[in-house]
């Protein structure tokens, strides 16, 4: 593939993406038979297909997977080119690409606006993504940094703690145990446990915790985001093992309410991961910087107000 442009990459990156020829001509400004042509002309240097239709649908071939992988690596690349080029011109801005899991989205756009208050020049590009989706895009440098609860073991990282991340158990206030001022682990073993997909973290720490305590609750619903547990809670279907930061709001109007359970809470941290070989351009540098002094006492009161308001 001596002789393939940026040109063509750039168009079957978007075709890849969207998966649609006429989506990608809407992006670039091209019409579609000049996206065909550029698609087509990269297959003929890669010497097979990259796209192919079944029904009306595009899909990738194996090869086009890999051709995609690493066209988003190559434009990753030249826009950290350019914004290294700025900063060496002394140009203020750069774009921030920041990947969280899906936890985190209850206080990462809080934590990303007070940081764009303090950096008006900069463009921010947040996504939320289960871990597995965080954990690829960081290591295909498809992301400058990701939070998570637990850094990966896999490849190299860069990981530093930023603040605490406490694990509680919820239930709908009406619950027998919510009027308890203390509850004895033991006492969840006549309970239905609301729970996460296999995979989550907050699951990880649920089981390592019950094993510790020698909790087995005598029936287990799963569910598979934040959301949907905690409106199963309220609506009296069983308890949850959840993020404090995921129900304070719920918990301060009186929605749910946080279980005194001894063991509990659970704290955890807050991790800033970077893949170990990235150098952070300056945009980026800074808001690893920003989250390391400034978000603890920004998601401390979060938190508390939860905690405290289940207990009144």
């Amino acid at each position: 593939m001596k002789h393939v442009t940026l040109r063509q990459l750039k168009v079957f990156e978007s075709v890849a993406r969207h998966l649609s020829f006429s989506r990608a001509a809407e992006e670039l400004h091209l019409t579609q038979p000049a996206v065909s042509m550029q698609v087509k002309q990269l297959e003929e240097q890669a010497g097979l297909p990259l796209t192919e239709m079944i029904g009306k649908k595009v899909f990738l071939t194996q090869a086009g997977e890999e051709v995609a992988r690493h066209a988003r690596l190559i434009a990753q690349q030249l826009r950290e080119a350019g914004e290294a080029i700025d900063a060496l011109k002394g140009v203020r801005g750069g774009t921030l690409s920041l990947g969280v899991i899906s936890t985190a989205k209850y206080f990462a756009p809080r934590l990303l606006a007070e940081y764009r208050r303090r950096q008006p020049g900069i463009e921010l590009r947040l996504g939320v993504y289960n871990r597995a989706t965080v954990l690829r895009k960081l290591s295909e440098n498809e992301i400058d940094l990701a939070i998570m609860g637990q850094p990966p073991n896999d490849f190299p990282t860069v990981a530093e703690a930023f603040a605490d991340h406490p694990l509680v158990i919820i239930a709908a206030p009406d619950h027998p145990l919510a009027r308890k001022k203390k509850i004895d682990p033991v006492l969840l073993n006549e309970e239905t446990f609301l729970i996460r997909e296999p995979g989550s973290g907050t699951r990880a720490t649920m089981e390592r915790y019950f094993a510790e305590a020698g909790v087995v609750p005598r029936h287990r619903m799963e569910l598979v985001s934040n959301e949907a547990l905690k409106q199963a809670v309220m609506a009296g279907l069983g308890l949850a093992f959840i993020s404090a930061h995921t129900v304070s709001l719920e918990c301060e109007v009186g929605r749910l309410v946080v279980l005194p359970v001894t063991g509990t809470p659970i704290i955890r941290r807050w991790y800033v991961v970077q893949r170990a070989e990235k150098l952070l351009l300056p945009v980026a540098e800074t808001f690893r910087t920003f989250l390391i002094a400034e978000a603890p006492a920004m998601l401390s009161g979060n938190t508390q107000t939860s905690e405290s308001k289940s207990r009144r």
